[in-house]
């Protein structure tokens, strides 16, 4: 009970989703963890009857995962995942539905116990320049990068959980996982940490009223935490040119281990790996 897929930011792509369900009903993962960016930015093209957002969760996600499912049976893997910040809250009720259904497991804020070990997820991101706020909040403090609109502005397609004007990353992330034993802590983020090799955005040049912009968009609330918690092991997406830029999709920290498994081409970027040995894993794009 090793085997673990990774995927992220599939953006309502159907390509990338048939990709990842041929390749569990292969390879048969004993884990897959999903890490956000599920639906489509604004629509999509190809299969009549799910070309709008709206909808897709339902009329797309849910059927391919119960037939996964069927074909599957016992094989089935458990299945982990979070939102992203471009997926609206108003179109996750399929979320609910598919883990009332034992489809899948949200994480987000939340922590489930698989033997020794402990599986946490968070979705939200530092504020971005994105209008959509759903997923989106202060890192360490109420700083904004220039060029970004701050989590209290921009638009909510449903009610805000806790307070946008002043609950931060940091502060949900100690609320999160407390006092817990993190030797063998495995978080599923969409942001990766702050300043490395996984948070490479192709910013270059780029200047907001004469001040550059950061090329590195990560969260420092989750740097931060990498570097004092030390978990085992932590999934990122949300950059999905990193590993082009840097030509590193895997970094380590101390005895923490990291993947993005984002990616900047139209194909399907899947990490495989085991579980009790994450610092072996293969990156496939297909």
């Amino acid at each position: 009970m090793n085997k673990c897929f990774f995927v992220s930011d599939l953006h309502g792509k159907i390509s990338r989703y048939d990709n990842l369900s041929r390749k569990i009903r292969i390879e048969k993962p004993d884990f897959v963890f999903i890490g956000g960016d599920l639906l489509p930015h604004k629509s999509i093209s190809g299969r009549a009857g799910i070309e709008e957002m709206d909808g897709f969760a339902t009329d797309f996600i849910l059927k391919k995962f119960r037939k996964l499912r069927q074909q599957m049976d016992c094989a089935y893997p458990d299945i982990y995942l979070i939102p992203g910040n471009d997926d609206r809250k108003d179109q996750l009720g399929a979320l609910a539905t598919g883990e009332s259904e034992e489809l899948w497991t949200n994480l987000h804020n939340r922590c489930r116990v698989i033997g020794k070990y402990r599986l946490y997820g968070y979705a939200c991101v530092p504020p971005t320049p994105f209008r959509l706020k759903d997923w989106e909040k202060y890192d360490v403090s109420r700083f904004v990068d220039p060029g970004s609109i701050p989590p209290n502005e921009g638009i909510r397609t449903d009610s805000p959980d806790g307070d946008p004007e002043w609950d931060t990353i940091e502060k949900d992330l100690k609320n999160l996982v407390g006092s817990d034993n993190l030797e063998f802590g495995v978080f599923l983020f969409h942001s990766p940490p702050y300043n490395c090799n996984l948070d490479r955005a192709s910013l270059d040049g780029q200047t907001v009223d004469h001040v550059p912009l950061d090329v590195h968009v990560g969260s420092i609330a989750i740097q931060r935490f990498i570097e004092e918690r030390k978990p085992y092991l932590t999934l990122h997406g949300h950059v999905h040119e990193s590993t082009h830029l840097t030509g590193q999709w895997k970094q380590e920290f101390g005895r923490t281990c990291s993947y993005n498994a984002a990616h900047d081409g139209p194909e399907l970027s899947i990490i495989s790996f085991e579980l009790h040995n994450p610092q072996w894993a293969e990156r496939f794009i297909i």
